[in-house]
């Protein structure tokens, strides 16, 4: 059945695992060699990558407006203020990367045949007329052009001889590009890559890869690494009811994955995915969770039995307890699970028996996956992707050089916001003081014993005789503007050194080349520069592989021989920079230039309309025909003329509107000798109002009134006759 298709390649595909121990008093004395050889590699990325946790740990502090440890106020300090510009900023560039990769409505990858595919046809043409196909048989490739010394009519009475001498001959396909209009060319690699492409989304969207994506654009955004897995083979339920009784359909699917940055452990002498020879996630899983591993392909059964009834094992991290705001040191009722993805020697594995391919015993290295949990090794399988990858993804918000780590928004500014809060709170302490009194008393000219404390309505007892004043109020200088003036100076430095400036996400109040319409064009089309490198950086890092993996996964373990080809994965997000309204209109001004005759044999019409179709959010297979399609439905409008020619005939002309002749240029030529300015209003062939005739030139109204009075003008003027005398 097609729902088992994927389970059925996976173990016919699949080398080797460790077998479940079928025993009641279940045991296995050599699975300690993996489960320390795991532990081994974890607590070594574990303490390379601290530095790395006390840099996130900073973003995510200034994203939440919490002072870290670090910050120690002093007992003169009241105000406490922070300052969140590092959540605006970090909102501000996640919401542009997910516009930007979502601006078509659809993941941003395209699968598109190679230059030079292998295996698969680029191009094939047949004949879609049979008769000159026919006459091709008999006279060859040229027989439907002019022979030297032949006419037209010549011509027809050719092909109509060979239409009565040859046999009906079915249309064969035939390698490369159309060389006549009657001639239909089929891309063949072009279909295999979009029926690729369509499986890959169908994919995506079952495993709901849109949501999975945007988590890891925003810890990309706050903490400099987003980070992706898949595809792996999970059991999906899809529900149905027969005669009213629930019977679901479970089907095995490629699903992907967002992985936080905190459970994500790789190799620390890797500088990318690329160079990392292995891979740990830590999962923290509930007593369900873990015994639905049970479910899944290759786990074995007795050991997590034996891992669930040694009770929970998770205990916090360090960085849990920070961001928790939990200073006790307590476990979760959870379990500690780690999965492992990399490369192992094949002397570890010795002893489980595992049976390594015959196509890999003489490699000194393996590619497995490992999943362990309480001394159990849950899981031991040879890594069943050809070719070997490790299916995880990093992608940097900005590229550190010399870590697979990369840097964020949040970090980037850390230093701005640590100032931004210092003179937010200088300003307001400052404020408080000045907006107070500082009262002075002089206690020797004032009754003793009585309130200090100040109110409105206040009554103080002066000594009788004492000279000069008890009270003295003293108003403290207010330098709160200058301190202000300082924090929109680190505001700025803020964004300068995250290059998203703060109009780009809704400030107020820009002046300058900011205050015009095509200003602040041109300053949002310079902040964009920052966005376009990050998406880029998703393209290369994330997208990419990503879709080359599903590939790979189809390629290997899909059976559907359309869908395989010489075909290559293109991560197509940088493209959503452009708006659609610009690129349709594009694409429209383009259309306009090919309807030319000249050039439109020139232009690739299928290839406009479906760009065309997709600037407008419509999907181009169920708006648009293939050139296929298109020649039978352009035959079928034929045939529906033909049969019905008052159909096709001009609509009548309103009633009182002058007639129109006809043209004796030809259907779609003017009449001979009609200039651009004439007096028709035929504009030379073209849409145009002419020119109006003056009196005495053909066409003018006046002209009959005008030659009578002429006439009789210029004969009360001739002298009389002699008859007309006598």
């Amino acid at each position: 059945m097609e729902e088992d298709y994927i389970e059925s390649a996976m173990e016919s595909e699949q080398s080797s695992a460790i077998e479940d121990v079928k025993k009641a008093a279940y045991s296995d004395p050599k699975s300690g060699n993996i489960y320390n050889y795991v532990r081994e590699k974890y607590s070594k990325a574990s303490d390379a990558r601290e530095t790395e946790e006390n840099r996130w740990l900073k973003s995510y502090q200034n994203y939440r407006g919490i002072y870290g440890p670090d910050v120690q106020f002093t007992s003169t300090e009241k105000s406490q203020v922070f300052i969140k510009v590092t959540k605006t900023k970090v909102l501000a560039a996640y919401g542009q990367i997910v516009d930007v990769l979502f601006g078509n409505h659809k993941f941003p990858i395209t699968v598109d045949p190679t230059t030079l595919p292998e295996g698969v046809a680029e191009s094939v043409f047949f004949e879609s007329n049979p008769d000159m196909q026919k006459a091709k048989e008999q006279f060859g490739p040229k027989s439907s052009s002019l022979l030297p010394g032949e006419t037209v009519v010549d011509l027809r009475e050719r092909l109509a001889g060979a239409r009565s001498e040859l046999e009906p001959v079915a249309d064969m396909l035939k390698e490369g590009e159309s060389g006549t209009a009657t001639e239909i060319t089929v891309h063949p690699a072009m279909i295999s890559a979009k029926k690729m492409e369509k499986k890959i989304h169908d994919q995506l969207e079952e495993s709901n890869a849109n949501k999975q994506l945007r988590v890891a654009a925003f810890e990309c955004a706050l903490f400099g690494t987003g980070v992706m897995k898949g595809p792996f083979a999970v059991d999906k339920e899809y529900p149905k009811y027969v005669e009213g009784e629930y019977k679901p359909i479970i089907k095995t699917v490629p699903q992907t994955s967002s992985v936080s940055i905190w459970n994500f452990y790789p190799d620390p002498d890797a500088a990318n995915m690329d160079e990392a020879e292995y891979v740990i996630e830590r999962h923290k899983m509930s007593r369900t969770q873990i015994r639905a591993l049970k479910r899944r392909p290759f786990f074995r059964k007795n050991a997590i039995d034996t891992a669930v009834n040694m009770g929970e094992s998770y205990t916090k991290e360090w960085w849990e307890q920070v961001m928790e705001d939990d200073s006790n040191d307590s476990k979760a009722e959870r379990y500690e699970v780690l999965e492992f993805w990399g490369n192992v020697d094949v002397e570890v594995l010795e002893g489980h028996d595992v049976e390594i391919p015959d196509n890999l015993k003489d490699l000194d290295q393996v590619s497995v996956n490992i999943w362990i949990c309480n001394n159990q090794v849950l899981r031991l399988v040879m890594n069943p992707f050809t070719p070997t990858l490790i299916p995880y993804y990093a992608v940097p918000y900005e590229v550190s050089p010399y870590s697979l780590f990369g840097v964020g928004i949040a970090e980037n500014m850390d230093d701005t916001q640590t100032l931004m809060n210092g003179f937010m709170r200088m300003a307001v302490d400052n404020a408080v003081l000045s907006g107070n009194l500082l009262i002075e008393v002089d206690e020797t000219n004032l009754v003793p014993g009585q309130d200090m404390s100040v109110y409105p309505g206040k009554v103080f007892r002066r000594q009788g005789g004492a000279p000069g004043q008890g009270i003295f109020g003293t108003k403290f200088p207010n330098v709160a503007q200058e301190n202000m003036q300082l924090f929109d100076k680190a505001r700025v430095l803020a964004d300068e050194s995250t290059g998203f400036p703060s109009f780009a996400h809704g400030q107020t109040g820009v002046s300058g080349v900011g205050r015009t319409a095509s200003g602040i064009s041109m300053l949002m089309g310079a902040a964009n520069g920052s966005i376009r490198t990050v998406v880029k950086n998703v393209d290369d890092y994330l997208l990419g592989p990503l879709g080359k993996a599903f590939f790979s996964f189809n390629m290997q373990f899909d059976y559907d021989t359309e869908i395989k080809g010489d075909l290559e994965i293109r991560a197509n997000g940088t493209e959503s920079l452009m708006a659609n309204e610009v690129r349709s209109q594009r694409l429209m001004q383009f259309l306009g230039v090919v309807q030319n005759p000249v050039l439109a044999p020139f232009a690739k019409m299928d290839f406009i309309i479906r760009e065309i179709a997709k600037s407008m959010d419509l999907d181009p297979d169920k708006v648009t025909n293939s050139m296929g399609d298109a020649a039978i439905q352009a035959e079928m409008f034929k045939k529906f003329k033909e049969e019905n020619p008052e159909a096709a005939a001009p609509p009548a002309p309103p009633q009182g509107a002058p007639p129109v002749a006809a043209p004796t240029g030809g259907a779609n030529k003017p009449p001979a000798g009609v200039q651009v300015q004439d007096t028709t209003g035929s504009g030379g062939g073209s849409i145009g109002t002419g020119t109006a005739p003056t009196p005495g030139e053909q066409g003018f109204t006046g002209n009959d009134g005008q030659a009578g009075a002429a006439a009789n003008q210029a004969a009360s003027e001739q002298p009389p006759t002699n008859e007309q005398l006598q």
